[in-house]
């Protein structure tokens, strides 16, 4: 069943190449290159690649990789058609192409190096075709949806136990480290980013690291705000949510009316998002609910992204998109306010577009 979905992937990959006019795509993306094949999801660092899928027009495709993952790549490929390079990876694969294809080849230039086109491309004609994968990616199937309602799920949980360990005298790296193990303990594979656990003013940085506190580790103290920003990999998807919190029983003015407001302008957005909106358009929603009380300014980001395989991924929901929502689109909604010196905060849920609007997931 897999292999199956797999294959209806790369023939509906053939349908934009023939499109762009392209007789081969090298896949280089590891996203991409999983999407389409099951192989490999991570390159280990961004310095080295676990290999690249050739998608041909007639079908008869290759995957590319090293004697490292020569098993791994026939657990989801005919071993007859993985390729194994033993040298320079750019020349062997240049070579393998130049028998096959005389055609205009695209690559993802966004993924890989100058260095490796340089060495790739003698005798062959290349061109940059970036966005091709990602154009089947955006749009979830019915079974990409439930494993992102699985993933939704397990934060969900996590978000209901969190409030247990947000203690005066616990730290915020002690908490994020709390939860990567609470995920790792309920079933996922990986956070799908590090926590972020900001106390007071570090909530004001939207991407602030717990880990990296300079001046040693940051406590919890009674009577104060916390933002907690994570997500998990379940079943190779990832979730994404934010939850701003009050530890202590005396919450100021000040915070619940920056909280009020974001949950007032997430609450308009959800409302609003449906086919056809654009993503500056659902931007928009959230800073007009902002602006009703003067709180415009401190909205100072998108008001959401694509989640799915990768935590940050289109569509976008931001002043810069004109690219309108369709069905089956995983967006997060998760405005915020955000004031230097003394804190902020976010408010996030995923949500999946729909015939007729959109859905919490």
């Amino acid at each position: 069943m897999e292999q199956a979905r797999y294959a209806a992937r790369r023939e509906h990959l053939r349908e934009i190449m023939r499109r762009e006019g392209l007789d081969a795509l090298i896949v280089s993306h590891p996203a991409n290159r999983f999407y389409l094949s099951g192989f490999e999801l991570h390159d280990s660092q961004c310095n080295e690649s676990s290999g690249c899928l050739i998608i041909l027009q007639n079908g008869k495709d290759w995957l590319c990789t090293d004697s490292r993952y020569e098993e791994a790549a026939a657990e989801h490929w005919d071993r007859e058609r993985v390729f194994i390079y033993k040298g320079p990876s750019a020349e062997e694969i240049r070579s393998l192409l130049k028998d096959r294809v005389s055609g205009r080849i695209g690559f993802e230039a966004a993924i890989v190096s100058h260095d490796f086109v340089t060495r790739l491309e003698p005798g062959l004609a290349l061109e940059a075709a970036d966005g091709l994968v990602e154009e089947l990616r955006v749009i979830k199937d019915e079974a990409e949806v439930r494993l992102m309602e699985e993933s939704a799920k397990l934060n969900h949980q996590l978000m209901e136990w969190l409030p247990s360990i947000l203690t005066a005298g616990n730290t915020e790296a002690k908490i994020a480290w709390s939860i990567e193990k609470f995920f790792r303990e309920h079933g996922a594979t990986e956070n799908s980013f590090s926590p972020i656990v900001a106390k007071d003013a570090h909530a004001a940085l939207p991407h602030y690291n717990p880990f990296e506190e300079p001046h040693g580790p940051t406590e919890i103290t009674p009577n104060c705000l916390i933002l907690v920003d994570v997500g998990a990999r379940l079943n190779h998807y990832c979730s994404d949510q934010t939850r701003t919190f009050w530890v202590g029983d005396r919450p100021e003015k000040r915070f619940l009316d920056m909280l009020n407001a974001v949950r007032e302008a997430q609450r308009k957005a959800i409302a609003a998002i449906r086919p056809g909106m654009t993503g500056k358009e659902a931007w928009q929603t959230a800073v007009d609910s902002f602006a009703a009380s003067g709180k415009e300014k401190a909205f100072t980001h998108s008001l959401g992204h694509g989640v799915g395989l990768e935590t940050h991924e289109e569509p976008r929901l931001s002043p810069r998109s004109e690219k309108p929502l369709k069905p089956g689109m995983i967006v997060t909604v998760e405005p915020g306010l955000y004031y230097p010196g003394w804190g902020g905060a976010r408010w996030e849920y995923m949500v999946v577009v729909e015939e007729d609007g959109c859905r919490v997931l």
